[in-house]
């Protein structure tokens, strides 16, 4: 990734866009200020299981070719290519702006899933915090919480996702689409190998916290014959659980992924590009409500069939529901409580 250069798609938001003469610039990392002033994002998608996250960062360093969240930088006036990946949005006040939601008396504890949208442990996360200071909320609150990532950087926070676990509820699904490292780097560059996700997955089980693999995204002709041996790592790492999508496409990202896999994996491109069009009903992007998670058609069932299959057959379970009512409380402030003495 030290290479990457400046390759951004035109934006529908932008009326002029650059065009360089002879080869672009790097790409390098800036830091963006979000001052809003909410934190809690509602979903209103029927095929979602959340209804609230929370994103501390907008656009992510780990610059996964498929990432359905590259178009919504676009909102932000930026593209969806390389600046996605370098020009990185934080929110600096996000720990102070869930607590306000948290004493808001129509917050009823719901579940808070980090993040909806980017990696909540990114690499800009080990010097600004600011997912771990919003856990660390969470846990005085005792929000229940869900969260996916593809870091090992989860890691440094086992106690207050412990903290979580034993009071409150938790769920930390770690996302492996690949078993193949040289493959994952090709597609995933500066994410840490599935070999060393599967290390981080191990470590979380052993500190007694309930652990999700997430296959996904499944983009078919490219790592749909990876799914069991990435199922059977996992189980045998400690996760209890399991799921999987299949890959959407939208806008720009259709553009970025098909251009980065050809560069990456050139033999495979056109296998791939024909399978997703395949399970998408011969275009690359399908956003239907209860289709754009899964595909559809004799293929698309094909990779379902299979994770169902070997999914039972290794022994994973459903993640629990929800319990209700659910175990958030507001703490009391200093001063609230009397002094026994």
């Amino acid at each position: 990734m030290a290479k990457l250069r400046v390759d951004d798609p035109p934006s529908r938001f932008r009326t002029a866009s650059v065009e360089y003469d002879g080869q672009a610039p790097k790409a390098r990392l800036s830091i963006f200020e979000d001052t809003t002033h909410e934190i809690l994002s509602k979903n209103n998608s029927p095929d979602i299981s959340f209804r609230y996250s929370v994103n501390p960062y907008r656009g992510c360093f780990h610059g996964c070719a498929y990432c359905y969240a590259r178009p919504s930088h676009e909102y932000l006036g930026f593209g969806s290519g390389s600046d996605f990946e370098r020009k990185i949005v934080i929110k600096r006040d996000a720990p102070a702006l869930l607590e306000a939601a948290f004493h808001k008396r129509s917050w009823r504890g719901e579940v808070i899933v980090f993040s909806g949208n980017t990696d909540c442990y990114q690499p800009v996360e080990a010097d600004y915090g600011l997912t771990r200071a919003c856990l660390e909320v969470c846990a005085r609150f005792r929000n229940p919480v869900s969260i996916i990532t593809k870091a090992t950087l989860i890691e440094r926070d086992i106690d207050v996702l412990q903290q979580l676990h034993a009071d409150s509820q938790l769920t930390v699904s770690m996302s492996i689409p690949f078993s193949d490292d040289a493959m994952a780097r090709a597609i995933e560059p500066a994410v840490p190998s599935p070999t060393r996700r599967f290390e981080t997955l191990r470590r979380l089980a052993d500190a007694g916290l309930p652990v999700n693999v997430m296959v996904a995204p499944i983009m078919p002709g490219l790592n749909d014959d990876q799914i069991a041996t990435v199922l059977k790592r996992a189980r045998a790492a400690g996760a209890r659980y399991a799921g999987m999508t299949v890959v959407r496409l939208p806008g720009p990202l259709a553009g970025i992924f098909e251009s980065r896999l050809r560069a990456a994996l050139p033999d495979r491109a056109d296998r791939v590009m024909n399978r997703i069009r395949e399970v998408r009903g011969g275009d690359v992007n399908d956003s239907r409500f209860g289709k754009r998670m899964r595909g559809e058609g004799p293929y698309a069932e094909s990779i379902h069939v299979l994770f169902r299959t070997t999914k039972r057959r290794l022994g994973y379970v459903d993640i629990p529901e929800p319990s209700a009512p659910s175990p958030f409380r507001v703490p009391p402030a200093p001063g609230d409580q009397l002094s026994m003495w």
